[in-house]
């Protein structure tokens, strides 16, 4: 759990320098870093998504995933707790939501490849390489993002910490099952897939509930054995 703590430090952190130097950067600056911060989303989430091999399997763990995560309104959770931190903080500013940073940096921070592999790799055999060099990553990211979003992206950290910390704890209780690196491969193409959506919900482009689709993530593996049974791959 050592990686978990660190990263969710470097969430704080960054976090903490970003809400600093944002008293300091025009308006138009931070627009800016913030179409910049979309374009790198939808490029990681490209990029990971590009790992998975079994369509069928993405797009049966994606409609189910985001059915169940739509029925018990994981999105709408998720922004109600971005919210209670917004009325606590009693902010003045209402150019900036606090539940769309927490919304925001909760799934850039927690959805990817880096996230996935890095949490099975801790929880498998200890190692914090991955979840270490993540941490760097999302020090910067949390620092930009904040400079835009405001102080709802630090109080992501509390999410980075408790979805983090259960995939480890989960990767150390399923051992025998999380250890097909074609699996964690379709693992990590749904989850790149879902950051993708969130890339163009930075953009502007869109306005998809991403939150009610990460479910689909932790289907994958069912869905993977049973179509494993089947012959067809595309």
């Amino acid at each position: 759990m050592i990686g978990v703590l660190v990263n969710t430090l470097t969430v704080l952190l960054g976090s903490a320098i970003g809400l600093l130097l944002k008293k300091g950067i025009p308006e138009r600056v931070s627009g800016a870093v913030m179409v910049a911060i979309g374009l790198c989303t939808v490029y990681i989430g490209i990029d990971g998504a590009m790992s998975g091999n079994n369509t069928i399997v993405l797009i049966v763990s994606m409609v189910l995933g985001t059915i169940i995560g739509t029925f018990l309104d994981i999105d709408g959770k998720i922004n109600k707790i971005g919210q209670f931190f917004e009325k606590k903080m009693k902010k003045k500013d209402n150019k900036t939501s606090i539940a769309q940073g927490f919304m925001t940096g909760s799934l850039l921070f927690c959805v990817g490849a880096m996230t996935i592999v890095g949490s099975l790799n801790s929880g498998l055999s200890g190692d914090n390489t991955l979840i270490f060099t993540k941490s760097v990553l999302d020090l910067i990211s949390s620092c930009m993002l904040a400079t835009s979003l405001g102080i709802g992206v630090m109080f992501a950290s509390v999410f980075v910490l408790l979805f983090q910390g259960a995939l480890v704890l989960a990767a150390g209780l399923l051992q025998g099952v999380l250890t097909d690196s074609a699996l964690i491969a379709e693992i990590t193409c749904a989850g790149s897939v879902i950051i993708i959506g969130l890339g163009l919900n930075i953009l502007g482009i869109s306005k998809f509930k991403v939150a009610d689709m990460l479910p689909a993530v932790f289907l994958v593996p069912a869905i993977y054995y049973l179509f494993g049974l089947i012959p067809i791959s595309l």
